[in-house]
């Protein structure tokens, strides 16, 4: 029998059989494991489902919108207004300022000046609510800083020493450190969805990967990458299963398995590729590609640009040049998500990205400015770089 009157019928068959059957199991005295109600599906992974618009801490309330850059040639930071996109102050801090790192609480700012092997680095306090700076601390080689995910520890890059130095997070003063001695140039970091791992790049040397157990607080692997560049940042998926690494010999991104440790794949952005940033929903992947693959020395307005990659498809799907050309190189978003800030690293300036159209509008600011920050941004609390939020 075809058609409603049929749908109907088998509707009723249906019934009459999945009746018979929870009876046959009552009469048994018992209930198969697949005759009651069904579980509910496993939540998908998202890791960054806590960092949307919608998410800013309390302890952010009173801050000011601004970006911080500092200036890693002229030793100082320039605080750039959000809203009137002005320059609004400039001060001094340590030798070679590198990144602007908000606090695992979201309380301070961290600007990390890491001198260089032969003087002492430091770290500057900013408070964000008066955006102004405190007693600065001194402290061996700060690279980078990131924050254990449980906020017991600051994770100090002491890249020039291959170690992480695990410090108080208020005090900063010297806990314990961890050897990373086949990390040569131990720089960026992010961390697994279960917080049981930590990923390293490895600048130099050819260029590697380095995986941290964060309860032995032990290296427990090492991986070359299979073109021997020079890998920079490193962001997760917001599944928790790629690691993305930018790589700048290799004008693109290398997807790394972070549980087996592997290699699995590479996508090409552009020249110099350096900074990732996460966009505030969660769904891209900003790369920054600074235009040159040089240290030191690039030429001003060269062909820099930000590669836009879909999570779920792992595939780009916008090219943002710079007009009059750039060097975009790290940062982040604005916490409504519709500004990508990042800074040009041979241009003394920094780009405002609109996260819609790609349009950029420049502000001047101090020499050979680095990783800047965008305060406040959402997020219960930071695993550190320029804002790497969960």
């Amino acid at each position: 029998m075809t058609g409603r009157h049929g749908c109907f019928s088998t509707i009723v068959a249906s019934f009459v059989y999945l009746a018979a059957l929870q009876a046959t199991s009552a009469s048994a005295g018992s209930c198969p494991p697949d005759c009651g109600e069904p579980a509910a599906p496993p939540s998908a992974v998202n890791i960054y489902s806590e960092t949307t618009a919608d998410h800013l801490s309390p302890a952010t309330l009173d801050a000011l919108p601004r970006v911080y850059v500092p200036n890693h040639a002229s030793n100082t930071v320039s605080v750039v207004d959000s809203t009137t996109l002005k320059e609004v102050d400039r001060f001094p801090v340590g030798r070679q300022p590198q990144h602007v790192v908000p606090s695992w609480d979201l309380k301070t700012l961290w600007v990390t000046n890491n001198a260089s092997r032969t003087k002492m680095g430091s770290l500057t306090p900013i408070d964000p609510k008066t955006g102004k700076p405190g007693k600065t601390i001194p402290t061996t080689d700060p690279y980078n800083m990131y924050f254990m995910p449980d906020g017991s520890s600051a994770i100090v890059v002491d890249e020039a020493y291959k170690r992480l130095d695990l410090r108080d997070p208020q005090t900063m003063a010297m806990k314990s450190f961890i050897p990373t001695p086949t990390c040569h140039g131990v720089n960026h970091a992010d961390f697994a969805a279960d917080n049981s791992y930590a990923i390293f790049t490895c600048e130099f040397s050819g260029g590697g990967l380095v995986k941290v157990d964060l309860s032995t607080k032990k290296v427990v692997g090492s991986l070359k990458l299979s073109k021997r560049g020079m890998p920079q940042d490193i962001r997760l998926s917001p599944d928790g299963k790629v690691f993305y690494v930018a790589d700048m010999m290799n004008d693109g991104v290398f997807l790394i398995d972070g549980d087996s440790f592997t290699e699995i794949g590479f996508i090409p952005t552009g020249i110099g590729s350096h900074g990732l940033v996460v966009s505030r929903d969660g769904t891209k992947l900003y790369v920054a590609n600074r235009g040159s693959r040089k240290m030191k020395g690039a030429s001003p307005h060269g062909p820099g640009s930000v590669t836009v990659i879909d999570f779920a498809t792992r595939s780009v799907t916008a090219q943002w040049p710079v007009p009059g050309g750039g060097s975009p190189d790290m940062g982040n978003v604005s916490a409504d998500g519709t500004q990508l800030w990042l800074s040009g690293r041979f241009d003394g300036e920094v780009y405002k990205f609109d996260t819609i159209s790609g349009a950029v509008t420049k502000v001047r600011v101090g020499v050979e400015p680095h990783g800047l920050t965008v305060w406040p941004q959402p997020g219960r609390y930071s695993l550190g770089h320029t804002g790497n939020m969960r």
